[in-house]
């Protein structure tokens, strides 16, 4: 099966029950939407979506998440797990593909999707809004132990992006450091951590943050 995008999804701020502040969390199915690159976190756009919400930017958005994308075929296996359905967009991902493998996406990884080109950053992390949107026990933990998170892309040719729009890995490193692998580091594994800062793959800043934490 080809891979496709399967929807693009946008939102607004709005409230998730058990915070005090909104979030842009919400996602839905869109005709259309325009990515660009947002920037720094400090200082930049925020979403790479043109006209998406992203409230908190000390945690979201900028250059290397400009963009989050989610496959069905994951948002399937949790609907299954917990026992209802879940609609593209749930995970306030901007993108949902379908045939394509995300989730062993090495970093650095470039798809050409629709007229854009975009590239592989990192995993999500998932935070206290994530959970409490999702309204599942344990949330975060059981996220974090399944250790597929989907993959915050950057936007390296901009443009526009609907439903239906092929999506191509137009090149792989080769390098092998994947997402999960990245994720796992992100949490806690020294060794992966280890790998990660001496690769020469990460960003300044999230290299900094990154050695802060071993």
């Amino acid at each position: 099966m080809p891979a496709v995008v399967r929807s693009v999804n946008a939102g607004t701020a709005g409230p998730v029950p058990g915070l005090k502040r909104p979030s842009g969390i919400h996602k839905r199915p869109v005709d259309v939407i325009e990515v660009r690159d947002p920037g720094p976190k400090s200082g930049g756009l925020g979403s790479g979506v043109v006209g998406d919400a992203i409230i908190s930017r000390r945690h979201h958005g900028g250059t290397t998440q400009a963009v989050y994308a989610v496959a069905r075929e994951e948002l399937d296996w949790w609907g299954e797990h917990l026992g209802r359905d879940l609609p593209d967009g749930m995970f306030g991902e901007n993108l949902t593909t379908v045939g394509l493998e995300v989730d062993t996406a090495e970093v650095g990884e470039r798809w050409q999707v629709g007229g854009t080109l975009l590239e592989v950053c990192g995993p999500r992390i998932p935070c206290a809004t994530f959970a409490k949107h999702m309204a599942e026990r344990a949330w975060v933990r059981r996220f974090a132990e399944r250790g597929l998170t989907g993959a915050h892309l950057a936007v390296v040719e901009p443009g526009a992006i609907r439903a239906g729009d092929p999506v191509e890995v137009v090149e792989r490193p080769g390098h092998g450091l994947t997402l999960p692998m990245y994720f796992r580091a992100l949490m806690g594994d020294k060794d992966l951590a280890a790998t990660f800062l001496a690769s020469g793959l990460l960003p300044q800043v999230e290299h900094d943050w990154l050695a802060r934490r071993q």
